[in-house]
């Protein structure tokens, strides 16, 4: 019997069906198609409108409805659901939980996960960490966010990165030195001023003047992250190369986390990665937090190859960030 490692299985996504395009943003904020393109990669980006559904667990439910269509899984096998979102349905109830019941995985525990855009990333190590302990066999996790529901779309700084949506990946115990080999998770919580939502928490409770004041949107200082992020993440993806002596031509895939074109773009450079390396789906869904990763492996599951070498890195508020080396388990 070889190591016990935890591999990812099966994939899962799910968009809103309205397309908020750059065009559309023009009549919103003092902006312009070329100058968002430029500046971020994004040409459009999805929301979940009322008519559609409601809340982050309507869009990871869809995720994983998708995902156990395809791998055609019995939701009573699944062990664990945790749900990694910062737009959790409610403060107080788990999303987690509402979404384990709702898809029928009634054996399961589920719980959420927050760490901004870090997240599902965050959410890689958990469930490798209970796979490779032996106690799970199916562990599922969800990236889910209604970016939507805390955006001021008056305030070009963040109207025009975000969107909602939601991705989900099935982590299974390998044999075959497949799956999760490596994790470089950090934090730094100095950087909490810089991008956040100043009310609702219980630092801030609500109030008439919280709302009066929009301090329930989120907010970035948008130069002072964007400085962090490109150094963070190139730093890290590199660092998980070195730790594990892989060449750029070892790599099979850079998974970024979809921010801003320019991070990715200096994220793969400091990588030694050719474009055709780096996963992007930014132009079509913008920024969806906790469902960029997840994201892009459903978009591309049909170019992935048993045995790939996956880098994913990830940059978040707080600040939170961290890298991940994977070895793809199926064709």
């Amino acid at each position: 019997m070889g190591k016990l490692s935890a591999a990812i299985t099966a994939v899962g996504g799910y968009v809103p069906k309205f397309v908020l395009t750059n065009k559309m943003l023009e009549g919103m904020v003092e902006t312009n198609d070329e100058w968002i393109t430029t500046r971020t990669g994004i040409k459009e980006r999805r929301i979940l409108k009322p008519e559609e559904g409601s809340g982050s667990s309507y869009l990871a439910i869809k995720a994983v409805e998708n995902l156990l269509s395809k791998k055609n899984i019995d939701p009573k096998d699944i062990d664990l659901v945790i749900v990694a979102t910062a737009t959790p349905d409610s403060m107080v109830a788990s999303t987690a939980a509402f979404v384990a019941s709702e898809i029928g995985a009634t054996n399961a525990f589920a719980y959420d996960l927050l760490a901004a855009c870090s997240s599902f990333l965050f959410g890689m190590s958990t469930a490798a960490s209970f796979i490779e302990a032996g106690r799970y066999k199916k562990v599922l996790l969800i990236g889910a966010d209604k970016m939507s529901s805390i955006i001021d779309y008056t305030d070009r700084t963040t109207c025009i990165i975000f969107g909602d949506g939601a991705g989900a990946v099935l982590f299974e115990p390998n044999e075959e030195g497949l799956g999760l080999q490596d994790a470089y998770l950090r934090a730094d919580g100095s950087g909490r001023p810089f991008l956040g939502m100043d009310a609702g928490g219980s630092l801030l409770p609500a109030s008439e003047e919280t709302v009066k004041n929009k301090q329930h949107f989120i907010y970035q200082d948008g130069k002072t992250v964007f400085k962090f992020a490109v150094s963070n993440m190139a730093e890290v993806a590199e660092t998980i190369m070195v730790r594990n002596n892989l060449a750029h031509t070892d790599v099979s895939w850079l998974v970024p986390h979809q921010a801003n074109k320019r991070i990715i773009d200096a994220t793969a450079k400091r990588m030694g990665l050719e474009s055709t390396k780096v996963m992007m789906n930014i132009q079509r869904y913008g920024n969806t937090t906790s469902a960029t990763l997840p994201l892009l492996l459903n978009d591309y599951e049909h170019q992935l190859k048993k045995g790939d070498n996956l880098v994913f890195a990830a940059f978040g508020g707080g600040f939170t960030w961290g890298s991940i080396y994977l070895k793809w388990a199926y064709n």
